[in-house]
């Protein structure tokens, strides 16, 4: 194993046919100024060997190539558990549809610095196609209804009010965690697959005592939803993402035993189903239908520890 300095990073990307973002995300983590971090990017069984392809034209990341997709959730476990066997003392979860400032990641390590019992660190997401407006400032946890909300979602950058740096959790759009806290808590929750699985493992960073921090100073931009924004026949998402999206949501919710909120969210999404069907998706109505059902029915799965 190479030697490995005291404070370092290793920032996971997970590419899944989604070359050009990832090639772009990569130019932008080439300007960081930070001394010691390195990039490893986890694909997840792309077409047109995105991994070797993006490799060649940056040697310096490592690359591990997954035989199948393992989702957001399953493919960053791949990329943290090799972080964790290197000995990086941090590991960042990045999305590859961002770009980031030259000088975020120190920004985030400063954070990380101010207070012994912060865990999570997350820097100020703006729109990429918007850099006044803010995508995400952290979140909040409605724990009654089960709900999980976007601070400063839309917001113009210079109308906003940081109150607290401390959140209720971050979003894995970008998240820096460490080692210790990645260790005592656990790996994201792979039965999620995609969606809710960063508030999920927010709460239980929190329970295990960690705190969770905004780094307003460090900025990232966000393309926001490039993986799930394909044209199909029913619009621009595609039903697989409603189907995540619901499913996961009861599967947050059961987990956190908050009965108010699975009946706020079968209401919601009930009338979901009823948007659908005047709008004629059928595809739509039923992935909302089968994610109600699974979310309410499949049995609640450990996440992994390491090692």
């Amino acid at each position: 194993m190479a030697f490995i300095p005291e404070e370092s990073v290793a920032i996971i990307l997970v590419n899944w046919n989604g070359y050009d973002f990832t090639r772009a995300c990569l130019e932008s983590l080439s300007k960081v100024d930070f001394p010691d971090f390195r990039v490893i990017l986890v694909d997840n069984a792309s077409q047109n060997q995105e991994g070797s392809r993006l490799k060649k034209s940056f040697p310096e990341i490592e690359l591990i190539e997954n035989s199948q997709n393992l989702g957001f959730a399953g493919g960053n476990n791949v990329g943290i558990r090799y972080a964790l066997e290197q000995g990086f003392s941090n590991v960042m979860l990045l999305n590859n549809d961002t770009k980031v400032e030259p000088d975020f990641l120190g920004q985030m390590i400063r954070k990380f610095n101010q207070e012994p019992r912060f865990g999570v660190v997350q820097p100020l997401i703006l729109f990429m196609h918007d850099p006044k407006k803010i995508w995400s400032a952290g979140g909040k946890w409605i724990s009654a209804l089960g709900r999980a909300i976007t601070l400063g979602d839309q917001s113009p950058i210079s109308d906003y009010r940081f109150k607290k740096p401390e959140l209720d959790w971050a979003t894995g759009c970008c998240m820096l965690i460490s080692r210790e806290a990645l260790l005592k808590t656990g790996l994201l929750n792979e039965q999620y697959f995609t969606y809710f699985e960063d508030v999920e493992w927010s709460l239980r960073f929190r329970k295990a005592g960690f705190r969770i921090a905004l780094a307003e100073k460090a900025i990232v931009y966000h393309e926001a939803g490039a993986s799930s924004k394909k044209k199909n026949a029913e619009g621009t998402l595609s039903p697989r993402v409603f189907y995540y999206h619901v499913r996961n949501q009861f599967l947050l919710i059961r987990s956190q035993k908050a009965p108010i909120g699975l009946m706020y969210h079968l209401l919601r999404f009930t009338l979901w189903m009823g948007y659908f069907l005047i709008r004629v998706r059928f595809q739509k109505l039923k992935s909302v239908a089968k994610g109600i059902v699974d979310g309410l029915t499949q049995p609640l799965q450990s996440p992994p520890q390491w090692p």
